[in-house]
């Protein structure tokens, strides 16, 4: 795969929310000047206040809920869709709005930055291992948002791009949809005081297999520490989404991860672990750090949706083993009473709490979801605001901005209908445009200074 990424550049010429450097609204595929003003017609909240933004302590407040909360998809007939997809990969097959959630995959690629405070603490720690625990918590942290989100974020357009400044959190990110097929989307982002930058490029590949949806987010991720000129790389684990036909949905993460830092040769290898028969694993992440001799000189473990700790390798077995012990009885006491249902894959009970080694030191822990979350797509209360179009945006953002994509905003203000009908458009549009490079021989370029290698 073409690894893609986006300079320095990109930020010195647009991330002033300058609309410099994009062509005309024919070189995007998607998005339109009319797209454009339906963004602006449907969005009420960005004529609010007077054109100012709130603010609260002089920090400026963003929204805490969505427009309208989610709808139901207890009428929809999923099988009746999908029983034709077995084995094949859903990025080439268009997909009814309904199993959507209000944000494009350009958004959510965003929510790696929710705990941004994780590598901002790294500028300030002087041993490598201590900054390769906290590059393994973010790592961790990246993929949390995604407990309990069954929605489909939407495939980005070509051309498609996405920017937020956060300043309460000290970073900005910039990201565009390179390719259509393969579906690639492209990434930057950097802290503000210019401690870090951090960019990659995802190809995420979904297939269905009957009872469950497994996403490969194919693609490398790499984090750059200025201060102590360090780069680590990894790939997020694998997601898989159970009982998409029948039962209740639930996602659990799996797959091992290696994060390298290319300057000391330490390597940190993280095992999301798979829920397992009796669901004793479900959520956990296991691993350790490891010199370049191969030395393994701490401990991580936890579960990627409630915490992460650290501990010394010989405390961690030796707890381990006392626990083992415990364990033997309670797994045939489980063996006796398990039984196999071949109508849904049942999420076995979770145990919210992780049994904490004596002397682990705490790396991470996630931040409570707002009340109203499970009616508002399982959202964050970080993903909530991400779509938010804030007064003055209209001026100044690129009509390539996921924000002005009028499928999503109605969607988000619970017009499904009118969001069914838009996504179908712009979809028309794409596939029309294609057409027409094609006839030409043209190549698509483009809107930003990206370069490949």
């Amino acid at each position: 795969m073409v690894r893609i990424s986006v300079t320095l550049v990109y930020f010195e010429c647009h991330i002033s929310f300058s609309p410099t450097g994009l062509e005309s609204d024919e070189s995007c595929e998607g998005l339109s000047e009319a797209s454009f003003k339906d963004a602006q017609g449907i969005d009420s909240s960005s004529q609010k206040n007077n054109g100012s933004v709130p603010q609260e302590n002089g920090i400026k407040k963003h929204r805490t809920s969505l427009p309208a909360p989610m709808f139901s998809r207890n009428n929809i007939s999923v099988w009746g869709i999908l029983k034709k997809c077995i084995g094949l990969e859903l990025s080439k097959i268009t997909m009814p709005i309904a199993f959507n959630e209000p944000l494009s995959f350009l958004q959510r690629i965003t929510e790696y930055m929710e705990h941004t405070y994780l590598i901002n603490r790294t500028s300030s720690m002087s041993d490598s291992i201590e900054r390769m625990r906290a590059v393994a918590a973010f790592a961790v942290s990246a993929v949390a948002s995604q407990w309990d989100r069954t929605g489909k974020p939407f495939n980005p357009l070509l051309g498609e791009t996405y920017e937020l400044i956060r300043e309460d959190q000290g970073f900005r990110i910039v990201s565009e949809q390179v390719s259509h097929h393969p579906p690639v989307s492209a990434f930057h982002a950097e802290n503000l005081a210019g401690d870090f930058v951090f960019h990659g490029s995802i190809y995420p590949k979904l297939k269905f297999w009957g009872k469950s949806v497994e996403a490969e987010p194919k693609g490398t991720i790499t984090l750059e520490l200025l201060k102590h000129r360090e780069a680590y790389t990894w790939s997020n684990p694998n997601c898989c989404v159970h009982n998409v036909i029948l039962g209740k949905l639930w996602i659990e993460q799996y797959g091992t991860v290696e994060i390298v830092n290319h300057s000391t040769g330490d390597k940190c290898v993280l095992n999301f672990k798979p829920c397992g028969m009796f669901g004793k694993e479900l959520h956990k992440v296991e691993g350790y750090i490891q010199d370049k001799s191969k030395k393994k000189l701490a401990v991580i473990y936890g579960k990627w949706t409630e915490c992460m700790w650290s501990v010394d390798p010989q405390a961690y077995e030796a707890h381990k083993k006392s626990e083992k012990k415990g364990d033997n009885k309670k797994q045939k006491n489980d063996e006796l009473e398990g039984a196999e249902n071949d109508d849904a894959d049942d999420m076995p009970e979770v145990q919210e709490t992780v049994s904490v080694v004596p002397g682990s030191t705490l790396l991470w822990r996630i931040d409570s979801r707002p009340a109203h979350s499970s009616v508002m797509y399982n959202f964050t209360n970080f993903a909530m605001c991400l779509n938010e179009l804030e007064p003055g945006m209209e001026a100044v953002l690129p009509h390539t901005d996921c924000r002005f994509r009028p499928d999503i905003r109605a969607m988000e203000n619970g017009n499904m209908d009118e969001a069914s009908k838009e996504k179908e458009r712009l979809e028309e549009k794409q596939r029309a445009a294609r057409k027409e490079r094609a006839k030409r021989d043209e190549e698509w370029s483009t809107s930003f200074k990206i370069y490949q290698k």
